[in-house]
């Protein structure tokens, strides 16, 4: 495998390679065949959403020459002083592009005197010059310079985005990898493109063989247990509290994540519950299940106790929010199951 990095190995350069941001691109897209340029557009959302390098797609479907791009990081050049280079800088024209295209990323990250001095240039900017403004904090950008901007909001990819993303990476890299592996990764990415990769290039460095299993990839990324995950879904369906408080005390000896555990816990509740109560997408949701955990979701399923509902998603729901704040991270599963199983 090539040492590059695969988040910049397989970052997307053109409109048609980017993933799970279709409301963005297709205005975009469009507004550009158009020729309606703006002078300056403002992308927010999570970190690893894609923003970046939709700002250097943008750039590029404008036949910007790389020389005509500047990309700044705002986090380390955030006083006055840069902002005002760049303001001198977007006064002379382009060396051979049409436009010049400025890329301000981490834009929250300036401080008020150079928000101030960014405000000027937004209000009346030279034709030749595109700004793109991007940044996982929108709250902290100044209501005056969001009002002068395109705004667009980067959403989270799906988990079957994601998925769909690492099954074709590790087919360009000729690596076999079992479809819950992927869903494995594509879980840890956390709504992430960019963590999504890193994880995936993570496994793949320990193979020898270039094929990844669930199992190898549980053991690299100190992922818990499909058997952890599966025990612990069994004890709420039978009513047994005390396995439940074994399978979380098991994954705390393991040095587990408690986060992980609980979506994994998450995603396979939630497949069960769509598998009951939407026989149309029976199909699609059966090719998602592994052979392995075939049996696991036939048991699971016949729920004489009635645990598998909405209700119950909603409480484990509420612990993925409690867990961050609690000083036992496993206190808030613990309460959750007796809550559930009560």
């Amino acid at each position: 495998m090539s040492e590059i990095a695969l988040y910049r190995k397989y970052r997307p350069s053109s409109f048609d390679d980017v993933l799970g941001q279709d409301h963005i691109v297709k205005v975009l897209k469009g507004a550009i065949s158009l020729g309606n340029i703006s002078h300056a557009y403002l992308f927010h959302g999570p970190r690893g959403t894609g923003k970046t390098s939709i700002a250097r797609i943008v750039a590029r479907e404008l036949q910007t020459k790389d020389h005509d791009i500047y990309e700044i990081d705002a986090a380390s050049n955030r006083k006055i002083e840069d902002i005002r280079e760049v303001r001198d800088s977007v006064r002379t024209l382009p060396f051979d592009s049409k436009y010049k295209v400025y890329i301000i990323d981490e834009v929250h990250m300036l401080t008020k005197e150079a928000f101030n001095a960014l405000l000027k240039t937004l209000e009346e900017p030279p034709a030749h010059v595109v700004f793109i403004l991007a940044t996982t904090e929108l709250d902290k950008v100044p209501e005056t310079i969001i009002s002068r901007c395109q705004v667009f909001h980067f959403n989270k990819p799906t988990l079957s985005v994601l998925k769909e993303l690492v099954l074709n990476v590790c087919k360009k890299e000729g690596v076999k990898i079992e479809p819950s592996g992927a869903e494995l990764i594509s879980i840890l990415g956390d709504g992430s493109f960019r963590d999504t990769q890193s994880t995936l290039q993570k496994v793949i460095s320990f193979s020898k063989d270039k094929k990844l299993t669930l199992d190898e990839i549980e053991s690299v990324t100190g992922s818990p247990s499909s058997v952890l995950v599966n025990d612990f879904i069994l004890s709420l369906v039978s009513g047994d509290t005390a396995k439940a408080f074994s399978s979380i005390s098991k994954a705390e000896e393991k040095n587990i994540d408690i986060s992980v555990y609980l979506k994994l816990i998450l995603v396979k509740l939630r497949l069960a519950l769509l598998l009951r109560y939407a026989p149309d997408m029976k199909k699609d949701l059966e090719a998602q299940i592994s052979e392995s955990d075939k049996d696991f979701f036939k048991e699971i399923l016949q729920d004489k106790k009635g645990i598998i509902t909405s209700k119950t998603l909603e409480t484990l729901l509420e612990v993925e929010k409690q867990i961050k704040h609690s000083f036992v991270k496993t206190l808030p599963l613990e309460i959750a199951v007796t809550k559930v199983i009560s």
